[in-house]
Protein backbone atom coordinates (compact mmCIF):
# COMPACT_ATOMS: atom_id res chain seq x y z
CA UNK A 1 0.00 0.00 0.00
CA UNK A 2 1.30 3.46 -0.89
CA UNK A 3 0.53 6.67 1.03
CA UNK A 4 0.89 10.18 -0.37
CA UNK A 5 0.10 12.94 2.12
CA UNK A 6 0.06 16.71 1.74
CA UNK A 7 2.26 18.17 4.51
CA UNK A 8 0.16 21.34 4.80
CA UNK A 9 -2.01 21.68 7.91
CA UNK A 10 -5.74 22.25 7.39
CA UNK A 11 -8.75 21.91 9.65
CA UNK A 12 -11.84 20.00 8.58
CA UNK A 13 -14.95 20.23 10.75
CA UNK A 14 -16.33 16.88 11.78
CA UNK A 15 -16.23 13.82 13.98
CA UNK A 16 -12.77 12.21 13.82
CA UNK A 17 -14.19 8.79 14.64
CA UNK A 18 -16.62 8.97 11.73
CA UNK A 19 -13.92 10.23 9.39
CA UNK A 20 -11.77 7.28 10.43
CA UNK A 21 -14.70 5.02 9.61
CA UNK A 22 -14.99 6.57 6.14
CA UNK A 23 -11.31 6.02 5.34
CA UNK A 24 -11.31 2.52 6.80
CA UNK A 25 -14.37 1.48 4.77
CA UNK A 26 -12.79 2.74 1.55
CA UNK A 27 -9.42 1.21 2.34
CA UNK A 28 -10.79 -2.18 3.35
CA UNK A 29 -12.97 -2.20 0.23
CA UNK A 30 -9.93 -1.49 -1.97
CA UNK A 31 -7.88 -4.21 -0.30
CA UNK A 32 -10.71 -6.73 -0.55
CA UNK A 33 -11.06 -6.31 -4.30
CA UNK A 34 -7.35 -6.06 -5.13
CA UNK A 35 -5.57 -9.39 -5.71
CA UNK A 36 -2.18 -10.25 -4.31
CA UNK A 37 0.50 -8.32 -6.15
CA UNK A 38 -1.82 -5.39 -6.86
CA UNK A 39 -1.47 -1.89 -5.46
CA UNK A 40 -3.61 0.28 -3.21
CA UNK A 41 -2.78 3.98 -2.91
CA UNK A 42 -4.09 6.52 -0.40
CA UNK A 43 -3.58 10.17 -1.27
CA UNK A 44 -4.59 13.19 0.80
CA UNK A 45 -4.11 16.76 -0.35
CA UNK A 46 -5.64 20.20 -0.17
CA UNK A 47 -7.37 21.27 -3.40
CA UNK A 48 -8.52 24.89 -3.28
CA UNK A 49 -10.96 25.09 -0.36
CA UNK A 50 -11.36 21.31 0.00
CA UNK A 51 -9.45 18.45 1.49
CA UNK A 52 -9.37 15.48 -0.87
CA UNK A 53 -8.87 11.90 0.27
CA UNK A 54 -8.34 9.57 -2.68
CA UNK A 55 -8.22 5.78 -2.35
CA UNK A 56 -7.30 4.02 -5.57
CA UNK A 57 -6.46 0.44 -6.45
CA UNK A 58 -5.43 -1.76 -9.36
CA UNK A 59 -7.96 -4.44 -8.57
CA UNK A 60 -11.29 -5.75 -9.79
CA UNK A 61 -12.68 -2.44 -11.01
CA UNK A 62 -16.30 -1.50 -11.55
CA UNK A 63 -18.42 -2.22 -14.62
CA UNK A 64 -19.82 0.95 -16.25
CA UNK A 65 -23.41 -0.25 -15.78
CA UNK A 66 -22.90 -0.66 -12.03
CA UNK A 67 -20.90 2.52 -11.40
CA UNK A 68 -24.00 4.76 -10.83
CA UNK A 69 -25.22 2.32 -8.15
CA UNK A 70 -21.98 1.74 -6.28
CA UNK A 71 -23.11 3.78 -3.23
CA UNK A 72 -26.62 2.29 -3.08
CA UNK A 73 -27.54 0.24 -0.03
CA UNK A 74 -27.54 -3.54 -0.38
CA UNK A 75 -26.21 -3.29 -3.94
CA UNK A 76 -23.28 -5.43 -5.04
CA UNK A 77 -21.82 -5.93 -8.48
CA UNK A 78 -21.72 -9.69 -7.92
CA UNK A 79 -25.24 -10.76 -6.90
CA UNK A 80 -24.63 -14.51 -7.05
CA UNK A 81 -25.12 -16.56 -3.91
CA UNK A 82 -21.71 -18.07 -4.63
CA UNK A 83 -19.98 -14.71 -4.93
CA UNK A 84 -16.34 -14.61 -3.90
CA UNK A 85 -16.54 -11.64 -1.52
CA UNK A 86 -18.93 -11.43 1.42
CA UNK A 87 -20.63 -8.45 3.00
CA UNK A 88 -24.07 -6.86 2.88
CA UNK A 89 -23.27 -4.04 0.48
CA UNK A 90 -23.53 -1.33 3.15
CA UNK A 91 -19.92 -0.14 3.43
CA UNK A 92 -19.97 2.37 0.58
CA UNK A 93 -23.50 3.51 1.42
CA UNK A 94 -22.26 4.35 4.92
CA UNK A 95 -19.31 6.21 3.42
CA UNK A 96 -21.58 8.42 1.34
CA UNK A 97 -23.96 9.04 4.25
CA UNK A 98 -21.17 10.09 6.64
CA UNK A 99 -19.38 12.25 4.08
CA UNK A 100 -22.56 14.11 3.15
CA UNK A 101 -23.36 14.66 6.85
CA UNK A 102 -20.02 16.47 7.05
CA UNK A 103 -20.90 18.73 4.13
CA UNK A 104 -18.73 16.84 1.67
CA UNK A 105 -19.13 14.61 -1.35
CA UNK A 106 -17.75 11.29 -2.56
CA UNK A 107 -17.25 10.03 -6.11
CA UNK A 108 -16.31 6.71 -7.67
CA UNK A 109 -14.50 6.20 -10.96
CA UNK A 110 -13.28 3.14 -12.83
CA UNK A 111 -12.22 2.46 -16.43
CA UNK A 112 -14.04 -0.85 -16.21
CA UNK A 113 -13.76 -4.39 -14.93
CA UNK A 114 -10.25 -5.57 -13.99
CA UNK A 115 -8.92 -2.01 -14.44
CA UNK A 116 -9.00 -0.77 -10.87
CA UNK A 117 -11.10 1.92 -9.22
CA UNK A 118 -10.73 5.28 -7.52
CA UNK A 119 -12.84 6.75 -4.73
CA UNK A 120 -12.50 10.46 -3.98
CA UNK A 121 -13.81 12.12 -0.82
CA UNK A 122 -14.01 15.92 -0.81
CA UNK A 123 -14.45 17.69 2.53
CA UNK A 124 -14.74 21.46 3.02
CA UNK A 125 -11.89 23.07 4.93
CA UNK A 126 -13.00 24.91 8.04
CA UNK A 127 -12.96 28.64 7.30
CA UNK A 128 -14.06 30.19 10.59
CA UNK A 129 -14.57 29.06 14.16
CA UNK A 130 -15.36 30.54 17.54
CA UNK A 131 -13.70 30.00 20.90
CA UNK A 132 -15.99 29.08 23.73
CA UNK A 133 -14.27 28.97 27.09
CA UNK A 134 -12.26 25.90 27.96
CA UNK A 135 -14.10 23.83 25.36
CA UNK A 136 -11.92 25.32 22.64
CA UNK A 137 -12.95 25.60 19.01
CA UNK A 138 -16.63 25.53 18.22
CA UNK A 139 -17.66 25.23 14.61
CA UNK A 140 -20.49 27.74 14.03
CA UNK A 141 -22.50 25.12 12.13
CA UNK A 142 -22.57 22.96 15.25
CA UNK A 143 -24.66 25.42 17.26
CA UNK A 144 -27.39 28.03 16.93
CA UNK A 145 -25.93 30.82 14.82
CA UNK A 146 -28.50 33.23 16.22
CA UNK A 147 -26.81 33.02 19.63
CA UNK A 148 -24.84 36.15 20.60
CA UNK A 149 -21.31 36.35 19.23
CA UNK A 150 -18.56 37.81 21.41
CA UNK A 151 -17.54 40.70 19.12
CA UNK A 152 -14.24 42.32 20.14
CA UNK A 153 -15.15 45.27 17.89
CA UNK A 154 -18.42 46.46 16.48
CA UNK A 155 -18.80 46.63 12.70
CA UNK A 156 -22.05 48.61 12.78
CA UNK A 157 -23.11 49.81 9.35
CA UNK A 158 -19.95 48.52 7.66
CA UNK A 159 -20.66 47.14 4.17
CA UNK A 160 -18.68 43.94 3.66
CA UNK A 161 -18.52 41.84 0.51
CA UNK A 162 -17.52 38.21 1.11
CA UNK A 163 -16.44 36.13 -1.90
CA UNK A 164 -16.05 32.35 -1.71
CA UNK A 165 -17.19 29.44 -3.88
CA UNK A 166 -18.22 27.44 -0.81
CA UNK A 167 -21.85 28.16 0.18
CA UNK A 168 -21.28 26.93 3.75
CA UNK A 169 -18.37 29.32 4.21
CA UNK A 170 -20.43 32.22 2.91
CA UNK A 171 -23.27 31.34 5.27
CA UNK A 172 -20.98 31.11 8.30
CA UNK A 173 -19.16 34.36 7.59
CA UNK A 174 -22.37 36.24 6.85
CA UNK A 175 -23.99 35.01 10.05
CA UNK A 176 -21.00 35.85 12.25
CA UNK A 177 -20.18 39.26 10.77
CA UNK A 178 -23.83 40.30 10.69
CA UNK A 179 -24.10 39.68 14.42
CA UNK A 180 -21.23 42.11 14.89
CA UNK A 181 -23.20 44.80 13.08
CA UNK A 182 -21.91 44.50 9.51
CA UNK A 183 -24.08 44.64 6.41
CA UNK A 184 -22.86 41.57 4.54
CA UNK A 185 -23.29 40.73 0.86
CA UNK A 186 -21.97 37.40 -0.41
CA UNK A 187 -20.80 36.27 -3.85
CA UNK A 188 -19.92 32.78 -5.06
CA UNK A 189 -17.65 33.80 -7.93
CA UNK A 190 -15.58 36.66 -9.28
CA UNK A 191 -18.32 37.66 -11.71
CA UNK A 192 -20.89 37.72 -8.92
CA UNK A 193 -18.50 39.83 -6.88
CA UNK A 194 -18.19 42.48 -9.59
CA UNK A 195 -21.95 42.61 -10.01
CA UNK A 196 -22.25 43.21 -6.27
CA UNK A 197 -19.58 45.94 -6.43
CA UNK A 198 -21.44 47.64 -9.27
CA UNK A 199 -24.59 47.64 -7.15
CA UNK A 200 -22.78 48.99 -4.06
CA UNK A 201 -19.11 49.56 -3.40
CA UNK A 202 -18.29 47.78 -0.12
CA UNK A 203 -16.24 49.23 2.71
CA UNK A 204 -14.27 45.97 2.92
CA UNK A 205 -13.76 43.01 0.59
CA UNK A 206 -13.03 39.54 2.03
CA UNK A 207 -12.17 36.94 -0.60
CA UNK A 208 -11.01 33.36 -0.81
CA UNK A 209 -8.07 32.68 -3.12
CA UNK A 210 -8.66 29.18 -4.47
CA UNK A 211 -11.93 29.28 -6.42
CA UNK A 212 -13.19 27.58 -9.56
CA UNK A 213 -12.65 29.59 -12.75
CA UNK A 214 -11.23 32.98 -11.84
CA UNK A 215 -9.59 32.93 -8.43
CA UNK A 216 -8.99 35.48 -5.71
CA UNK A 217 -5.85 36.79 -7.40
CA UNK A 218 -7.81 37.47 -10.58
CA UNK A 219 -10.46 39.27 -8.53
CA UNK A 220 -8.10 41.65 -6.76
CA UNK A 221 -6.03 42.39 -9.87
CA UNK A 222 -9.14 43.29 -11.84
CA UNK A 223 -10.44 45.38 -8.97
CA UNK A 224 -7.16 47.29 -8.53
CA UNK A 225 -7.24 48.21 -12.22
CA UNK A 226 -10.62 49.90 -11.67
CA UNK A 227 -10.92 53.58 -10.77
CA UNK A 228 -11.60 54.51 -7.15
CA UNK A 229 -15.22 55.40 -7.93
CA UNK A 230 -15.70 51.82 -9.21
CA UNK A 231 -14.19 50.19 -6.13
CA UNK A 232 -10.53 50.16 -7.10
CA UNK A 233 -9.39 51.35 -3.66
CA UNK A 234 -11.56 49.06 -1.51
CA UNK A 235 -9.59 47.59 1.43
CA UNK A 236 -9.30 43.83 0.88
CA UNK A 237 -8.56 40.78 3.01
CA UNK A 238 -7.47 37.46 1.54
CA UNK A 239 -9.05 34.71 3.67
CA UNK A 240 -7.50 31.52 2.39
CA UNK A 241 -6.23 28.04 3.17
CA UNK A 242 -3.06 28.91 1.27
CA UNK A 243 -1.03 29.83 4.32
CA UNK A 244 2.63 29.55 3.27
CA UNK A 245 4.92 32.57 3.37
CA UNK A 246 4.99 32.70 -0.43
CA UNK A 247 1.17 32.60 -0.50
CA UNK A 248 0.99 35.57 1.85
CA UNK A 249 3.51 37.52 -0.20
CA UNK A 250 1.65 36.77 -3.43
CA UNK A 251 -1.63 37.94 -1.91
CA UNK A 252 -0.10 41.20 -0.71
CA UNK A 253 1.66 41.82 -4.03
CA UNK A 254 -1.57 41.17 -5.91
CA UNK A 255 -3.36 43.95 -4.05
CA UNK A 256 -4.72 42.61 -0.77
CA UNK A 257 -3.90 44.65 2.35
CA UNK A 258 -4.22 41.65 4.69
CA UNK A 259 -3.67 37.90 4.40
CA UNK A 260 -5.58 35.76 6.94
CA UNK A 261 -5.12 31.97 6.86
CA UNK A 262 -8.03 29.58 7.28
CA UNK A 263 -9.24 28.56 9.74
CA UNK A 264 -9.60 31.87 11.57
CA UNK A 265 -11.33 32.59 14.85
CA UNK A 266 -14.33 34.83 14.22
CA UNK A 267 -13.18 37.32 16.86
CA UNK A 268 -9.78 37.60 15.16
CA UNK A 269 -11.37 38.22 11.77
CA UNK A 270 -13.58 40.95 13.24
CA UNK A 271 -10.51 42.61 14.76
CA UNK A 272 -8.65 42.41 11.43
CA UNK A 273 -11.56 44.07 9.62
CA UNK A 274 -11.88 46.79 12.23
CA UNK A 275 -8.16 47.59 12.23
CA UNK A 276 -8.01 47.61 8.44
CA UNK A 277 -10.88 50.09 8.18
CA UNK A 278 -9.26 52.35 10.78
CA UNK A 279 -5.92 52.15 9.03
CA UNK A 280 -7.18 53.16 5.59
CA UNK A 281 -9.95 55.45 6.86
Amino acid sequence: MQKIMDTGVVTVPGDPVRMQQVVWNLLSNAIKFTPRGGQVQVRMERVNSHLEIVVSDTGQGIAPAFLPHVFDRFRQADQRTTRQHGGMGLGLAIVRHLVELHGGSVFAASPGEDQGSTFTVRLPILAVYQMEGASGRIHPAARDLTAPVDCPDRLDGLAILVVDDEPDTLELLKAGLTQCGAEVVVAGSVEEAFKAIQARIPDVLISDIGMAGEDGYDLIRRLRRSPAEAGGKVPAVALTAYARVEDRLQALRSGYQMHVPKPVELAELVTVISSLVQRVG
